[in-house]
């Protein structure tokens, strides 16, 4: 499986809201400190690297798991959770659970996008026709 560089840069765009959204969702505190910029610095920083890290996946054998729904949805719970774990320490008494929270939320992002988006949105403009005319 070859992959451009276009796909790339789609693949790091992907890779970034996903994990930033699910780093937001999940710190404690997540919705009392939507305004806080140190907030927004480590959920940015959370999936920048997750990006950089999906985007270096694809040099890999690895990359197969793209194609697949539920192998993309593992494949960036995986990686959000290490984005995590990299960009700051957990917030909770056992310090990997919020990691791993983040990495499932993550997944389930990825993995409802992949529901939502696929065929231009097509669910999501059938919605749209059938309430608004």
């Amino acid at each position: 499986m070859t992959i451009d560089w276009k796909s790339r840069v789609r693949l790091f765009a992907r890779r970034l809201w996903q994990p930033t959204s699910a780093c937001m969702t999940c710190m404690p505190g997540s919705w009392a400190n939507v305004m806080s910029l140190a907030h927004w610095a480590i959920a940015i920083q959370t999936g920048l690297l997750t990006g950089i890290l999906a985007v270096l996946l694809t040099f890999t054998p690895a990359a197969k798991l793209y194609a697949h729904r539920f192998g993309n949805a593992l494949v960036v719970g995986c990686l959000t959770a290490l984005g995590d774990a990299f960009s700051h320490t957990g917030h909770y008494r056992i310090p990997a659970v919020e990691h791993i929270v983040t990495g499932i939320v993550s997944g389930l992002f990825a993995l409802a996008a992949s529901y939502l988006f696929e065929d231009r949105a097509r669910r999501i403009r059938a919605v749209w026709a059938r309430v608004f005319g």
